[in-house]
């Protein structure tokens, strides 16, 4: 293993829900250290995860576990987008209900965003709230989607359409883990923490483009500072729009276009949410440059640094058939961030000040798109 990284804390502080962040090397090995303080004396966890992770982390988790005495059962399920459905949420609570999981006990989400979503939404509504830990194995969970409480799952009418807010009780973000990705995994994450430049640290951005090289072989120190930079921003504006009322919303920047996309490909492996993100953020640049928003050499610049990380970029770079333009913005029409009927953009003003509007003309998203679909 390459060198070690000490671990960061990023408190999210939000009364008594409030919660630590921890960013580092060895978490899995110290798990059970870590985890013990929550339990008050109990000796048990239940953990939830996928049959991929499991494989890879799963013993290192229980030895990290038992290290300290707590033992543990655990469920494996499918891995893929589409687990986060009705079907797989009935029988993680079923399980969990047959584990006889109680209120003071911790269920533990050990995977990517589709397991924490699903795993936060099952401890949300099993005995109207249990706790669970969060102990993400991609990037983009790293970064993004273990942090906050948002959990739900997915729907045919669109994507995280049925969910609650659930705060975890502890995110464990070992930073070794994502040594194990696959590289179109590891660059579907990097594309959430590109988001984080983008929407409100131009200093940062600026550091993912000195810093490619490094981020590509996946240096540790590179890594954490990556992770732990993006759940700073992220806790930042979690604890001032807990339930996204307003500043919360500039978390989805490119999110209304990669929902979006994502319902138009089955959420399947023919777009990974990471790869929607990185597609939909460089659509919100362009976009705001159409309308005059930021400065042409923006959208520019992003699409230089996704191609030299080696990401999609464009509808384009999608495989396979996708609907009309105006099917897309249907869709779009879909997403939980649309009020009072009116679909609200994540535009930006330039790299690092992104906002949110409404006051987005029809035909100029769909030109967009018709331009991305003739690309293909």
């Amino acid at each position: 293993m390459s060198e070690a990284v000490q671990a960061e804390t990023v408190h999210v502080d939000l009364g008594a829900r409030a919660y630590d962040v921890r960013i580092g090397g060895g978490l899995l090995a110290r798990a059970g250290a870590e985890i013990a303080p929550l339990l008050g004396g109990r000796k048990r966890v239940v953990v939830v995860s996928d049959e991929t992770v499991a494989a890879a982390h799963l013993p290192a988790l229980k030895d990290g576990l038992a290290a300290v005495g707590i033992s543990c059962e655990a469920l494996t399920l499918t891995p893929g987008e589409a687990t986060k459905c009705w079907r797989e949420l009935e029988r993680v609570t079923e399980w969990l209900l047959a584990q006889r999981v109680e209120r003071r006990d911790v269920v533990i989400a050990l995977g990517g965003g589709v397991i924490g979503d699903l795993v936060g939404f099952a401890a949300a509504i099993l005995r109207r709230g249990v706790r669970f830990v969060q102990i993400p194995t991609s990037l983009l969970a790293q970064v993004d989607s273990s942090v906050g409480g948002k959990t739900g799952i997915n729907s045919p009418a669109g994507k995280n359409l049925i969910g609650a807010f659930h705060q975890p009780s502890l995110v464990l973000a070992d930073i070794d883990v994502l040594q194990t990705l696959q590289p179109r995994d590891f660059l579907a994450g990097y594309g959430e923490v590109v988001k984080y430049g983008l929407l409100g640290d131009a200093k940062f951005f600026t550091w993912l483009e000195v810093g490619a090289e490094d981020l590509l072989a996946r240096r540790p120190a590179a890594l954490a500072h990556a992770v732990t930079r993006s759940v700073e921003m992220k806790a930042e504006i979690v604890v001032r729009d807990e339930t996204e009322q307003g500043d919360r919303a500039l978390l989805n920047l490119g999110h209304t276009f990669c929902h979006a996309l994502e319902a138009a490909t089955g959420y399947s492996d023919r777009l990974l949410h990471g790869e929607g993100v990185a597609i939909g953020c460089a659509l919100a640049f362009e976009l705001s440059a159409r309308l005059g928003l930021c400065p042409q050499e923006d959208p520019s610049r992003l699409r230089a640094h996704l191609a030299e990380m080696g990401m999609k970029r464009d509808i384009a770079d999608i495989p396979g058939e996708l609907p009309s333009a105006e099917a897309l913005y249907d869709l779009m029409g879909q997403d939980k961030k649309v009020l009072d009927g009116a679909i609200r953009f994540i535009l930006a003003h330039g790299i690092g000040r992104a906002f949110v509007t409404a006051d987005v003309p029809r035909e100029a998203v769909l030109g967009l798109l018709r331009e991305g679909l003739a690309g293909r």
